[in-house]
């Protein structure tokens, strides 16, 4: 995470907030450029992989 995300990260959030906001502003921030890490890299499942990975589960 680059210095410029966590400040864009900071000015989504009110004026006055506290430390577990922030925390989890970052947390969330982190972990979506992690999914699209995960999508360039190819690693991810279609629409339809996971319905059939869910029906698997009712079995």
């Amino acid at each position: 995470m680059t210095r410029e995300e966590v400040i864009e990260a900071m000015n989504t959030l009110p004026e006055k907030f506290d430390l577990d906001a922030l925390v989890e502003r970052l947390i969330h921030v982190e972990k979506v450029e992690e999914g699209f890490a995960a999508i360039e890299r190819g690693e991810f499942k279609t629409h339809e992989e996971v319905k059939d990975l869910v029906k698997s589960w009712r079995k």
